[in-house]
C-alpha cells in the first residue's frame, strides 16, 4: 500500500466511525485533520566532514484528550502523507485503549542503516532542535518506531534536556532503563498483542495452548511476538522476514531461529523446517496468523489464501479495505491495529506516568496493568459492537475511539 492510500484509508476509517455514531459534519472536519503539521530540513555533519540534509516531519493530529503521542521512525520511504496517517491511527489507538493522549507522528527519510553511530546521533540530536518547541511531557511525545531504538529516544531526551536546562524525562519514552524507561516497555507490543489474541480466543472457546500461529514479519515486533506465543504454550508453524521464511507444522525451534537470524540476517540456515517463500506463509493453514511487517500486505491478491480463524494486527495497516471485506465474508475474526498492537503506547503512557511520579515500578505490576488494560479494552469494542450491530471488529474500535475523542472535543468546547 502506498503512503497516499495509506492516508485515505485510516480517514476513510474515521469518516465511517462518524456515520455510525451519527456525528455532525464539524466534528467529523476537526476530527479528520491534524491540527499541526512540522516539516523541517535537517543539515547534519557526516563523518567524512560533508554536509547531507534530510527532510523530517512532526504531525501532531489532536490534542483534545490529552497531550499527542506516538513513535518517530527512520526511513528511506517515509513522507508526509505517512506520517499524517500514523497520526491519525495514533489518536485512535490511545483512545480505544482509554490511555489520555491523542495522537502524534514522527518521521524521516533516511536509511539508518548508511549512517554510523555518531551520524546517527547528530541526526537524531538536529530533529529534536529543530523541533523542540512543539514536544513535551504536556505538548507532545515521541518514542520509538521503524529503526529507531532506546538509544535514540536517549540522545533526543538529552538533546531537549540541554536546551530546556533541566531533566526532562518524560519528554520522550521508549528509553533506557538508565534514564528514565520502563521496565516491560521493549515487549510490550508483542505481549500487549498476547493478551488481547488470548481474550480473543475465549470469547471463540479455545485457549492459547497448542493453538498454530504463522507470523509475517521478524523484525522487532514480529521475532519479539514468537518468543512471546511461544513461552505460552502456542506452536509457532511460520515466519518471514522480507526475503526468507520457514514452515514447519511439527513447530518451529523459537530460540534457535533467532539466533540464525541475528547472525545471518536470514532465516536461510534454519534447516529443522521447510524453506517457502514469504508469499506461502499467507497460505500456511493456522489458528491464528500475526501480520507484522508491513503497510497492506494482506490484500485482495492474497486474501484468499489466508487459513486462519483469528488475525491479529501487529503492523500498522496491514490488511487493504479490500481484503477485510474478503476475509470478513470467510468469517476470519479481525483484531484491528489500533488495539491488538495498543501494548507499546500503554507501555509508554505508564513510563510517562512512573517519569512524572518519580517512582518505577516492578515488571510483574506492568504486566498485571497492560493485560487488564487491554482485556477491559476488547471487553468494551465487544459490548459497542454489538450495541450497533456491527460485523466488524474494527469499525466497532474506530467507533468506540471516535466517540471518545469527540465527546472530549465537545466538552472542551471546539464543536
Amino acid at each position: 500500500m502506498n503512503n497516499d492510500l495509506f492516508c485515505q484509508r485510516s480517514i476513510s476509517l474515521v469518516k465511517k466511525a462518524c456515520e455510525i455514531l451519527e456525528l455532525d459534519e464539524t466534528t467529523e472536519q476537526i476530527i479528520c485533520e491534524p491540527k499541526r503539521a512540522i516539516e523541517v530540513t535537517l543539515p547534519v555533519k557526516m563523518d567524512d566532514g560533508s554536509i547531507r540534509t534530510f527532510k523530517g516531519w512532526r504531525i501532531l493530529h489532536t490534542d483534545a484528550p490529552g497531550p499527542g503521542k506516538g513513535g518517530l521512525r527512520f526511513h528511506p520511504e517515509t513522507n508526509y502523507d505517512e506520517v499524517r496517517a500514523l497520526a491519525t491511527l495514533m489518536t485512535f489507538k490511545c483512545s480505544v485503549a482509554g490511555i489520555p493522549y491523542g495522537g502524534g507522528k514522527g518521521g524521516i527519510r533516511v536509511n539508518p542503516k548508511e549512517l554510523s553511530k555518531m551520524e546517527l546521533e547528530r541526526l537524531s540530536r538536529a530533529y529534536m532542535r529543530a523541533i523542540a518547541q512543539f514536544v513535551g511531557v504536556d505538548i507532545d511525545i515521541p518514542a520509538p518506531d521503524v529503526y529507531t531504538n532506546p538509544q535514540i529516544m536517549a540522545w533526543m531526551m538529552d538533546e531537549l534536556s540541554v536546551i530546556r536546562q533541566y531533566n526532562e524525562f518524560g519528554c520522550i519514552t521508549g528509553k533506557p532503563l538508565s534514564v528514565g524507561g520502563s521496565k516491560g516497555r521493549s515487549t510490550a507490543t508483542g505481549q500487549g498483542n498476547l493478551y488481547v489474541t488470548r481474550a480473543a480466543l475465549r470469547y471463540m472457546g479455545k485457549e492459547i495452548e497448542g493453538a498454530k500461529v504463522c507470523i509475517h514479519g521478524c523484525g522487532n515486533a514480529g521475532a519479539t511476538a514468537a518468543k512471546i506465543f511461544a513461552a505460552a504454550g502456542a506452536k509457532i508453524v511460520a515466519i518471514c522476514d522480507s526475503k526468507t521464511a520457514v514452515y514447519d507444522p511439527e513447530g518451529i525451534d523459537i530460540d534457535l531461529i533467532s539466533e540464525i537470524k541475528e547472525k545471518t540476517g536470514n532465516l536461510h540456515g534454519y534447516t529443522k523446517g521447510k524453506q517457502i517463500s514469504p508469499d506461502e506463509v499467507l497460505a500456511v493453514p493456522c489458528d491464528i496468523f500475526l501480520p507484522a511487517s508491513l503497510e497492506g500486505i494482506i490484500n485482495e491478491d492474497n486474501a484468499d489464501k489466508i487459513q486462519a480463524s483469528l488475525i491479529s494486527e501487529m503492523a500498522n495497516g496491514p490488511i487493504t479495505p479490500e481484503a477485510d471485506a474478503i476475509l470478513s465474508k470467510k468469517g476470519i475474526i479481525i483484531l484491528p491495529d489500533i488495539l491488538a498492537s495498543a501494548g507499546g503506547v500503554i507501555v509508554s503512557y505508564f513510563e510517562w506516568v512512573q517519569n512524572r511520579g518519580g517512582y518505577y515500578w516492578s515488571d510483574a505490576e506492568v504486566q498485571e496493568k497492560l493485560e487488564t488494560k487491554l482485556v477491559e479494552a476488547l471487553d468494551e469494542i465487544k459490548k459497542f459492537k454489538e450495541e450497533y450491530k456491527l460485523d466488524s471488529w474494527r469499525h466497532a474500535a474506530f467507533g468506540i475511539a471516535v466517540a471518545r475523542v469527540a465527546q472530549s472535543m465537545k466538552d472542551r468546547g471546539w464543536c
